[in-house]
């Protein structure tokens, strides 16, 4: 990471303790071509595509996303591979892309991890964008979260096999289509045990049919229901409950208090 970027991530975490959605987690689950990307930029204000490279900019909502692929078309671009070519790639041409240590994909997960270690060290908000067909990578990272005072939340994005591929198809990074129907498989399965996981705070959004704006007297534009946007919104602003939060939070303002850091 660049000097400028760790200068950046600094200034967040000193800012933690006022970040508008501290201690919250919100985990986004769905399959290529599920629209992850349209409902996270409808509901929490992520641009479309996530931000550009190396970025340090959150959202208006006050999460950070967590996510490799803008890194990972990067890397992609700078060994000369368009990023729209990887549906079309053989086995092991996309195997050399992402499995080995050098490969586009596990520089750009290193990149996402450092970045989520530095937001999760100043308690920022977080959007954990991933697939969902890893349910225990997903319940360990909802158990670390736990454990540091975080409040934590699911959206599940549910689409047609048909509909994920052709979505698929049209997107500027496609993926092989034996591999979406693969990931589609596993994120149906792991549906139930996200719902036992995350309990009241789990929102399935049925993303198959295309959606039209329509407009609310006080909200404006909107493609959900109006009660989507107050869910979140609600568990992003509420107070933090955990007693390691609580602690947490203290410390960090009787520290600003003690050296003149305060507000």
């Amino acid at each position: 990471m660049k000097l400028i970027d760790i200068v950046q991530l600094t200034e967040m975490i000193n800012e933690g303790v006022y970040d508008p959605g501290i201690f919250k987690a919100i985990f986004l689950a769905g399959g290529p071509g599920s629209g992850k990307s349209f409902v996270a930029n409808e509901l929490l204000g992520i641009p479309k595509g996530g931000f550009s490279k190396m970025d340090m900019s959150f959202a208006p909502s006050g999460v950070k996303l967590v996510n490799s692929d803008p890194e990972f078309e990067y890397f992609l671009k700078k060994v000369g591979v368009d990023p729209s070519d990887l549906g079309s790639l053989s086995d092991e041409e996309f195997h050399q892309l992402t499995e080995p240590e050098d490969s586009p994909r596990k520089k750009a997960k290193r990149i996402k991890d450092a970045k989520e270690k530095l937001y999760t060290k100043g308690r920022l908000g977080l959007l954990i964008d991933g697939t969902g067909d890893d349910y225990a990578k997903i319940k360990k990272k909802n158990l670390e979260l736990k454990k540091l005072g975080y409040d934590t939340y699911m959206i599940y994005i549910n689409t047609t096999l048909e509909i994920a591929q052709q979505r698929n198809a049209q997107r500027d990074r496609k993926l092989p289509e034996k591999m979406v129907e693969k990931i589609w498989k596993d994120v149906q399965k792991n549906l139930g045990k996200f719902q036992s996981l995350f309990k009241g705070n789990f929102r399935i959004i049925d993303n198959s049919e295309k959606r039209v704006a329509k407009r609310d007297p006080k909200a404006g534009l909107i493609v959900f229901p109006k009660s989507f946007y107050n869910t979140i919104n609600k568990f992003i602003k509420s107070p933090v409950k955990s007693s390691v939060a609580k602690r947490w939070v203290q410390r960090q303002l009787d520290m600003k208090k003690k050296y003149g850091m305060s507000r």
